[in-house]
């Protein structure tokens, strides 16, 4: 049966082969492998069963068993003369790098070059680069192609990427995250600063990437956990000592800074917060008036309450409109009601003569 193993090469990249040997194989072991056109060398990270959990991890669950042929196989371990073509190849990278560079600006296109990466056997060549906007660069393809001999393809990459693949040292003086051990880079938003009461000034939460912090996805469910067992700021709380403010929260120290109405403020512990609260219905936004005795239109102690009727309790009686008659005669009368011509003009001399 065959194992699956994990691969990197350079800048971080990775990706999974299948090994068929009967002999096993160890990680940190160089190894040539079959690509998409050709072959390349790489390093062994994972082998097995933790192999199989980053690929898991790493392709949103792919099931290994329902690929029939992996896309790539370990072909052999690399010999000592296959290791020493590879460095060559990475010490000549940065002079083609800077080759790909002026080409670049020769065609005047806004992009920025990062890296230059040979595959093993020398039938591909990748270039790697940022850019703000999209780019045609379909003329300095055949320029590259035309100027190295090989098979050419520009990959455009992210900000985050970039960092990764090119690494360097944070302001916390250790490795990139990115570059050393995280996995998969999750998005990070501003929101999580805001969270952490952190400073919203972009040099100090902004890594070399010029992106906000991976850093600070770490803690974040900490600070969300642990403010849910202090009260909000801003909020107002009955006390033992009367209505305070909740002014601000030290959710390391569990203290909490109160304002007082009169204005004097004090600090005090959670702990002793909770003892103080008289019952938890003493919040100021929690109290709520009695409703009118004017709305209650039976007996609790002798009727039987249910949904009906105290909804007819609470709901106001709509007034009926009586309908105004008007000053003339026959206002309010239906047209088929029309009173006779003479009676009228009798009622008309009677009321003459009165």
């Amino acid at each position: 049966m065959s194992d699956l193993v994990e691969v990197r090469f350079k800048g971080n990249r990775r990706d999974f082969f299948c090994w068929e040997d009967q002999a096993p194989i160890s990680p940190a072991s160089p190894v040539v492998v079959e690509v998409e056109r050709g072959h390349d060398l790489g390093v062994v990270s994972a082998v097995g069963e933790i192999a199989e959990r980053k690929c898991g991890s790493g392709c949103a669950g792919c099931v290994r068993a329902a690929t029939e042929e992996p896309l790539g196989k370990v072909l052999r371990k690399a010999s000592f003369e296959d290791s020493h073509l590879i460095d060559e190849l990475r010490k000549a990278e940065e002079d083609v790098r800077r080759k790909v560079v002026e080409r670049v600006e020769s065609h005047g296109l806004d992009m920025k070059v990062s890296d230059a990466e040979w595959q093993w056997d020398r039938k591909k060549l990748t270039i790697y680069f940022t850019a703000e906007k999209r780019v045609d660069f379909r003329a300095l393809v055949r320029d590259l192609a035309s100027l190295f001999r090989t098979r050419i393809e520009l990959r455009q990459i992210g900000a985050r990427d970039e960092a990764k693949r090119l690494d360097g040292i944070g302001r916390c003086g250790r490795q990139y995250c990115c570059a050393s051990w995280l996995p998969e880079l999750k998005p990070v938003s501003l929101a999580l600063a805001k969270d952490q009461r952190l400073s919203l000034n972009p040099s100090q939460i902004s890594g070399g990437c010029g992106r906000l912090l991976c850093c600070l996805r770490y803690e974040h469910e900490f600070y969300v956990t642990s403010r849910k067992r202090f009260p909000k700021e801003g909020r107002t709380i009955r006390t033992t000592l009367g209505t305070e403010t909740v002014v601000a929260v030290d959710i390391f120290h569990e203290h909490i800074l109160l304002r007082a109405e009169d204005g004097t403020t004090r600090t005090i512990a959670l702990a002793e917060l909770k003892r103080e609260v008289e019952s938890p219905e003493t919040t100021v936004e929690k109290l709520q008036p009695p409703p009118p005795s004017a709305l209650v239109t039976f007996e609790e102690s002798e009727a039987q309450i249910t949904t009906e009727t105290a909804a007819e309790a609470v709901t106001p009686r709509k007034r009926r409109r009586r309908k105004k008659r008007g000053r003339h005669r026959g206002r309010g009368r239906s047209p088929t009601q029309q009173p006779n011509s003479d009676s009228s003009a009798e009622t008309d001399g009677e009321d003459r003569r009165g």
